[in-house]
């Protein structure tokens, strides 16, 4: 699989014919609204096995072959060439796809509301197949240990046609948040937590969840302890049931870390105690703060090394962002929150705004600005192959158990194909 940037004066055809595929292919990978009108800076995911490395001045084959993972042997017998051959600026090499490692995917999907649009469901049935764990977020439950269920129309049978592992999730959110005193009570009254395992258990048989996941939050530090006996009882009632359990937890980069996010959330007892740890690495760039990426790189990466000095890289989750924001500028705190929006959605903008596509390569993450019909300015930040494709890069690099999601729906084509070509997804 190849990633390619549009340049000016780029047509489908001419990106499709320099790497050997066809302009409908590409379009189809793609899912290209208007490509005989692509954006400068675009990112497009070429659909071939493997990819083409262009020579640039000072390249090597051993340089090359440094970078991408290969030796310099496999390059030159794989390009008819000899391994001690001057490259020529411009020289197209072939290099053969990468082998692939087994990881968890995860994706949470939240209907809007009592019902699941037909969108949403389109998007299960989409995406299932790339999917270990798919997540309907989420079950309520109440001070005295009730759940009430999300709508979940057909996500049963899409996970079962799909081999994917329905999974149960659980938050303290009451009335549109989540709630200190909910998870409270939650985590300190085992007579709550009794009642709340047996509905879980009676909920999982009758639905088909074969995995629970704990999502609690801002919970005041001195119930840290607290959160974590909650876990250890939740695993003991739920394992001899042949349920997983799994947690969300705050994107820390230190055990002393303060905050109400932060302080309850012990990485290493929910690393010992769980079967995997989903780490909230997104929302620095939020929608009630100022333009920034995201998910970026150097950020992602502080919580991750954190993580592993705390727990084992097969029980780390990445959590991912599938959508961006559109700031109106000057931002202002406590102004106008920035309008969320997808990948698909970000470059339409782009394109009906006339405005170049561009990469910031520290934060790994593509952005451009605008001015509206009103005359208002814009910052958008967004996701794109590129930008997915460094995640990927640090989830092998470090070893994690896998990726998940928030949040299915947010239409990023790439997304599916480069998890695809980067990993085999393991099913239970």
């Amino acid at each position: 699989m190849q990633i390619y940037t549009v340049q000016r004066g780029d047509t489908v055809n001419s990106i499709a014919s320099r790497y050997g595929t066809t302009s409908q292919e590409l379009i189809r990978a793609n899912e290209l609204e208007a490509p005989n009108n692509l954006v400068i800076g675009q990112a497009l995911v070429i659909p071939i096995i493997g990819s083409f490395y262009y020579v640039q001045t000072g390249d090597s084959l051993y340089s090359i072959a440094r970078k991408n993972n290969l030796t310099a042997a496999e390059i030159a017998r794989i390009n008819n060439i000899s391994e001690t051959a001057t490259l020529q600026p411009g020289l197209r090499l072939y290099l053969p796809a990468k082998p692939k490692r087994e990881i968890d995917s995860n994706a949470y999907i939240e209907p809007s509301g009592n019902t699941v649009s037909q969108a949403l469901e389109t998007a299960a049935r989409q995406r299932a197949p790339y999917l270990t764990y798919l997540m309907p977020f989420s079950y309520k439950v109440d001070r005295q240990g009730n759940l009430t269920a999300p709508p979940l129309n057909d996500f049963s049978t899409i996970a079962k046609n799909n081999n994917t592992t329905l999974s149960l999730a659980i938050s303290t959110i009451e009335n549109g948040q989540f709630s200190e005193e909910l998870g409270k009570t939650l985590v300190t009254d085992t007579s709550v937590q009794d009642r709340l395992f047996t509905n879980i258990i009676d909920t999982a048989k009758n639905v088909g969840f074969r995995e629970v996941h704990f999502d609690i939050e801002f919970l005041p530090a001195e119930n840290r302890e607290d959160y974590n006996n909650f876990l250890r009882r939740a695993v003991a009632r739920l394992r001899p049931q042949g349920l997983r359990v799994s947690t969300a937890v705050a994107p820390k980069t230190s055990a002393t870390q303060q905050g109400q996010w932060y302080e309850a959330h012990d990485y290493a007892a929910h690393g010992e105690i769980v079967d995997f740890v989903v780490l909230m690495t997104y929302e620095w760039g939020y929608s009630g703060g100022p333009p920034l990426a995201v998910s970026p790189l150097p950020n992602v990466r502080d919580v991750v090394e954190y993580a592993l000095t705390e727990m084992p890289a097969n029980k780390i989750v990445l959590g991912q962002n599938l959508y961006g924001y559109d700031w109106t500028l000057p931002y202002e705190p406590g102004g106008d929150y920035a309008k969320a929006l997808s990948p698909q959605q970000a470059i339409a903008l782009a394109r009906e705004n006339n405005v170049s596509i561009q990469y910031d390569t520290t934060a790994q993450a593509p952005f451009f600005t605008y001015t509206d019909a009103d005359g208002a300015q814009h910052e958008v930040w967004f996701e794109d192959a590129r930008s997915i494709q460094a995640k990927f890069d640090l989830i092998k690099e470090l070893n994690l158990r896998g990726i998940s999601y928030w949040k299915l729906g947010l239409s990023f084509p790439q997304n599916w194909l480069l998890l695809q070509d980067n990993f085999t997804i393991r099913k239970l």
